[in-house]
């Protein structure tokens, strides 16, 4: 089976645990305000690989992966290719490798989880960004509602999946002591978050939409202050449960 890609990162530290190769696939549904990668959006683009050449080229750095390392699936939306990375999974997992795959599960259908259920078999951790606790503010942020993020959420805790969860702080869109209480209480209801990630706003992105001609939805947004940083770590760590 063939995979939409859009680009590969050899030796990642920011998408799970220890040093990971990242593989960023191409095409997703939701327009975020604060994208950086525009250029995955489009489910056209990238180039197509076999699920066996992806593992060859992650298991080439398995001497600095495979201890506390792996492989990262991310984006765009891993789950528009649901049966790609369960494939790619199921090859990695064979050979020892340890797997994430990093989405916001936004196209999580809880009556017909099936093949989730099949790629959850393969897959060690799910990096899960809430993009916004308030249903109308998700869909102003991101264009949809957040029902199948909170979905998947409780989903992947019910079936005793690792959660690592990330969150995006920005002025004027999350960074909200009300909005970032509530979703300390929701993070609490869950049972195997592992790991809260506070991800400061960048604007980093911004000159990949004047490359593609598109207007920055936050132009003039600046990242946070530290201080708000540390609030929303401590807000949203009052709740969760400290499992190890």
């Amino acid at each position: 089976m063939t995979g939409k890609i859009h680009s590969f990162e050899s030796l990642g530290t920011v998408d799970g645990p220890g040093i990971r190769f990242v593989v960023f696939l191409q095409g997703c549904p939701m327009r975020c305000k604060y994208c950086h990668n525009p250029d995955t959006w489009n489910i056209d683009g990238g180039n197509r690989y076999s699920a066996e050449e992806v593992a060859s080229r992650a298991l080439r750095y398995r001497n600095y992966i495979k201890n506390g390392g792996g492989v990262t699936v991310s984006g765009g939306e891993p789950l528009m290719q649901t049966e790609f990375v369960t494939e790619l999974f199921s090859i990695l997992k064979t050979n020892g490798i340890h797997t994430a795959i990093d989405t916001s599960g936004i196209t999580f259908n809880i009556g017909d989880c099936e093949k989730i259920k099949t790629l959850l078999d393969y897959t060690d951790l799910v990096l899960l960004d809430i993009k916004h606790i308030d249903d109308n503010e998700h869909r102003a942020l991101t264009g949809f509602g957040n029902k199948n993020v909170l979905e998947f959420a409780k989903f992947l805790s019910d079936n005793g999946k690792d959660i690592w969860i990330r969150h995006v702080l920005a002025d004027g869109i999350t960074d909200d002591d009300g909005y970032l209480q509530e979703l300390g209480k929701f993070i609490g209801k869950l049972e195997t978050v592992k790991k809260i990630e506070v991800l400061p706003y960048h604007n980093m992105g911004e000159a990949k939409y004047v490359k593609l001609g598109l207007p920055y939805p936050l132009k003039g947004n600046k990242p946070p202050e530290r201080e708000r940083i540390e609030n929303a770590v401590r807000i949203l760590n009052l709740y969760r449960r400290h499992n190890t």
